[in-house]
């Protein structure tokens, strides 16, 4: 299904981000194009190094000085992002836009108690009084699920879990009620119980605010879980994208195909694990034809002569793919 204007919350319209190296510029994210809606989860798929973090990166005005937005539009509620001044900027960030990073003992302040920093927010943002803030950051903190909030909110992070830090970076990221949640591999180093705690406080926050989750992740099984809408990346660029169900259900592209069939679901003991071979390309080295070229099994003439472009294979689904009708599972 394709998103409408009215329930849309973030547009993401052919955005490409390059990066300065001391070997010359390389093409990080290549016109990347997606919508996420309010209420629903989108993922963004792929593996390490595809482009999906430094999408969110550009996204929320957050690239290393050596990377840089070339092109494309980045859409909050009508407002284009790359366009804005830093101003505009700042003032979207926390109660339009927001995201939760995946190491939250990085993320979060050493050197304040954790009562400071989830009532900071409330008081750059809502002009509230240190008391009224810090009341708001205490009911907070019992939202996302910590003990006895009114003593913890004087401790410091490095005084609580890694489950219970990764739910007051989530505290602090919804604190003003964003309409955007960006969650960058939010359960990364986390034991499977607490990464399905993380993941249904989300979603409950999710519903609760109305507010759009842009996932993302390297995790098949959690995208298949969690997320509504999936768009998979593969060096930089989109090589399909649709309903989760859909898309793992009958994949039009070779490499979510193959993602798709390394995951050993049926395999037995003894038989050989199923795996992509070869490795992404170089970003010095992007083939001009299709990204996926070098390891792609049905890998033909044209592919290496022509990059094909996101087509529709299917209502509200898309795939670069020359030969997309060819893949099945």
């Amino acid at each position: 299904m394709t998103a409408t204007a009215t329930d849309t919350a973030l547009e993401v319209d052919g955005l490409s981000v390059d990066i300065r190296t001391p070997h010359g510029t390389v093409r990080a994210v290549d016109t990347v194009s997606f919508q996420a809606r309010r209420g629903r989860t989108l993922a963004l798929l792929g593996e390490s190094g595809c482009g999906k973090s430094m999408t969110a990166q550009a996204i929320v005005s957050l690239l290393d000085p050596a990377a840089e937005v070339s092109g494309g539009r980045v859409l909050l509620d009508g407002t284009d992002l790359v366009a804005a001044d830093e101003r505009t900027r700042r003032s979207l960030a926390g109660p339009e836009l927001a995201i939760v990073f995946q190491d939250a003992l990085t993320a979060l302040n050493p050197v304040y108690t954790v009562g400071t920093q989830l009532a900071e927010p409330f008081r750059i943002h809502r002009g509230m009084s240190r008391k009224q803030a810090r009341r708001e950051a205490i009911e907070l903190m019992a939202r996302v699920g910590i003990p006895e909030p009114e003593g913890r909110a004087d401790a410091y992070p490095h005084q609580f879990s890694g489950g219970m830090r990764q739910r007051l970076l989530i505290a602090i990221a919804v604190a003003l009620s964003p309409s955007v949640l960006l969650a960058d591999e939010p359960t990364t180093a986390l034991d499977v119980t607490v990464q399905a705690q993380i993941m249904q406080l989300l979603r409950e926050l999710r519903t609760e605010r109305d507010m759009s989750v842009v996932l993302i992740t390297h995790d098949l099984a959690l995208v298949s879980e969690q997320a509504d809408e999936v768009v998979v990346m593969y060096a930089g660029t989109v090589v399909e994208s649709g309903p989760v169900r859909e898309v793992f259900g009958a994949p039009h592209h070779p490499y979510t195909k193959g993602l798709l069939d390394s995951v050993p679901v049926h395999a037995a003991r003894g038989e050989e694990l199923r795996s992509i071979g070869g490795a992404p390309p170089d970003l010095h080295s992007i083939p001009s034809g299709c990204v996926y070229q070098d390891r792609c099994p049905l890998v033909r003439d044209l592919c290496r002569a022509r990059r094909p472009e996101p087509a529709e294979v299917a209502p509200g689904r898309t795939a670069a793919c020359h030969f997309s009708d060819e893949v099945t599972r």
